[in-house]
């Protein structure tokens, strides 16, 4: 079983910059992806970032690209979220996730989840 523990979320202004964090519980093969989702209320969970464990892709939603940035440590098993220049409409609750397989950018296509965390951007 695999379990994903995301910190990192938080308050901040319009233009200024969080890390998230999304550590696992076992040795993540190479086979494994790592996606980070969010989602606000009435909305369904919509993709924002993916890496593949062994580092071959990674793929952005277009609302992030050029801002966010995703990347993994494989000695510490984790995966991070590095979102700068963030905007009011960043502001949503924030998943990371894992799945078997190459990256997928819809929820339904990973099949472990972090408890998520919540990134609100003031204006």
């Amino acid at each position: 079983q695999v379990q994903l523990v995301e910190s990192g979320g938080g308050l901040v202004q319009a233009g200024g910059s969080l890390r998230l964090s999304c550590a696992v519980s076992v040795r993540t093969s190479s086979t494994y992806t790592m996606g980070w989702f969010r989602q606000t209320p009435g909305k369904e969970r919509e993709f924002v970032a993916g890496v593949e464990w062994s580092g071959g892709r990674i793929s952005y939603a277009d609302p992030v690209k050029g801002r966010f940035t995703t990347s993994r440590d494989i000695a510490k098993n984790t995966v991070y979220l590095q979102m700068n220049s963030l905007k009011p409409e960043d502001t949503a609750v924030y998943y990371c996730a894992a799945r078997y397989g190459g990256i997928w950018t819809t929820f339904s296509g990973y099949d472990y989840w972090g408890q998520g965390t919540q990134v609100t951007v003031s204006s």
